[in-house]
């Protein structure tokens, strides 16, 4: 009996991650698709196109900006210090960079 509940376990788990409130990269796809005169793969090449515009620029140190979603941009953080969970352990957390989101005023304004 413990073998079969596994199994169940594990298909709720599948069954929950497709029912979120995230949208896939196919499911943008499939709108591109259907609002343009693209077929699916010409949509899936243009939105894999633009990800890698913006991933490109993100590394370049530049900012995005979206009209009418926001401003994506890297941001560096300065070395802090932290406590490791379960030991109590000081530790230095090093010096980084953070993409940060700026929401637009017209989206924040219609949610």
């Amino acid at each position: 009996m413990a073998k079969a509940n596994k199994p169940a376990a594990k298909k709720p788990a599948a069954k929950k991650s497709t029912d979120s409130h995230k949208i896939a990269k196919t499911q943008i796809v499939e709108m591109v698709a259907n609002h343009t005169s693209l077929n699916k793969k010409q949509a899936g090449e243009a939105v894999a196109c633009v990800l890698e515009s913006v991933i490109g620029a993100l590394q370049a140190g530049k900012s995005v900006g979206l009209p009418g979603l926001g401003t994506l941009s890297v941001t560096h953080t300065a070395a802090r210090q932290g406590v490791r969970p379960g030991t109590n352990q000081r530790i230095t957390i090093p010096a980084g960079k953070k993409v940060r989101f700026k929401v637009a005023t017209t989206l924040k304004g219609n949610l």
